[in-house]
């Protein structure tokens, strides 16, 4: 799994974005889509900016999108 900072995600609209700390074994270090979806089959209310979260990706659509998710540590300014 790869470790990452929340970039930011709206509970709204139900998505947001994830900054990896590391490239994955293709070299991308691009942001990764974050659907409410992954959040809920980890049972995750929520997700705040700078939280760190372990996850894992699969390309889906041309873009790298989160599959599994842990939240690591909570960001103590936005708790």
């Amino acid at each position: 799994m790869r470790q990452g900072k929340v970039k930011w995600y709206n509970g709204k609209k139900c998505f947001g974005f994830i900054a990896p700390d590391t490239p994955n074994e293709d070299g991308n270090t691009d942001d990764v889509f974050v659907h409410s979806s992954a959040l809920k089959a980890a049972d995750i209310r929520f997700l705040n900016e700078n939280d760190i979260v372990e996850f894992e990706e699969e390309v889906r659509n041309g873009k790298l999108s989160v599959t599994t998710l842990k939240l690591i540590q909570r960001d103590e300014e936005s708790a």
